[in-house]
């Protein structure tokens, strides 16, 4: 008789919670990781989509899945669904598990709010009441869920931060990099590893046409790449990157945040960190990357600093 070979559980993370907490920033994230993620998925129908043969019949590594749920699923019912679930997890051949994703109200509706966003159960009413209902109808969930991340105090960086560091697929997958641009006009973001100023760059600001556009735009890549220092610059940080990062990685470091300023936050800093973002991922990691102040009002009197260098 042939050696028998041993079964691995097919990992399944259930993701739900409030509204406006982050699912599909979670459910993206875990994509990236490698997971299969499907979003408003009845979980009455998780049991015969497991059954599903792989295509053509062939035997492929089972992927973890990742399904999202939430109130706007179809046949929401907690207690229904938390039944269901538990039937999952009975099975040998899964390892099922749960997130809840909470949030406080105020931080919830502040969302909806700068979104122009209707919540989903007061498309007629103030959206803290769709907040208040949602919140009385999962919370058998919420207790009753294997893993809770509290939303209200964490960007959207700072969530795909934990959930690499919670669900990535591999033991040793390298270390999680995340890049940042912002404007020191605006403040200095906290919890950043490396910081560099890219204020020594010509600024696009003073430039009627450039002015109204961001480090996003062609245009203003152009401008600010053409600075004589641009190239000696920043080719010397990538390569103090790469020296720096494999170290930080054989120290079992989870992740590092590297984050590039302009006075501002809309131009040098933003196409900086597009830049690095495209290097890093030659160089074999996976960065995240946000822009703090791209959606910032320009203003003259932010900017007046660099003035006097422009002319």
């Amino acid at each position: 008789m042939g050696k028998e070979t041993e079964t691995v559980p097919k990992r399944i993370l259930l993701v739900t919670g409030l509204s406006g907490a982050g699912k599909t920033t979670v459910l993206k994230t875990l994509e990236d990781l490698g997971w299969e993620a499907v979003d408003n998925f009845p979980i009455r129908l998780a049991a015969p989509l497991l059954e599903l043969p792989s295509p053509e019949g062939r035997e492929e590594p089972a992927l973890p899945l990742a399904l999202g749920f939430d109130t706007r699923t179809r046949g929401f019912d907690a207690q229904k669904l938390i039944r269901q679930i538990k039937r999952l997890q009975k099975r040998d051949d899964l390892e099922v598990m749960t997130l809840f994703l909470d949030c406080s109200g105020t931080e919830i509706e502040r969302r909806y709010s700068e979104t122009r966003r209707r919540h989903p159960l007061a498309q007629d009413r103030p959206a803290i009441d769709g907040i208040a209902q949602e919140r009385t109808l999962t919370d058998p969930l919420r207790r009753w869920a294997d893993q809770v991340i509290d939303t209200s105090r964490l960007t959207a960086s700072d969530l795909q931060v934990q959930i690499r560091e919670r669900f990535r697929v591999e033991a040793h997958a390298k270390m999680n990099v995340a890049v940042s641009s912002f404007g020191y006009s605006r403040g200095i973001p906290h919890n950043v590893d490396l910081m560099f100023d890219m204020r020594f760059l010509k600024n696009p600001h003073w430039i009627d046409e450039l002015r109204p556009l961001t480090g996003l735009d062609q245009a203003v890549a152009d401008y600010v790449s053409s600075d004589p220092a641009f190239a000696d610059a920043t080719g010397k940080v990538r390569e103090l990157l790469q020296l720096l990062l494999p170290l930080y990685d054989a120290q079992g470091k989870a992740y590092v945040t590297i984050a590039f300023g302009c006075t501002g936050g809309r131009h040098r800093s933003v196409y900086v960190a597009e830049t690095f973002a495209k290097w890093l991922h030659e160089d074999g990691f996976s960065p995240t990357i946000s822009h703090r102040n791209l959606t910032s009002r320009p203003i003259d009197a932010l900017e007046s600093a660099d003035k006097a260098e422009q002319q």
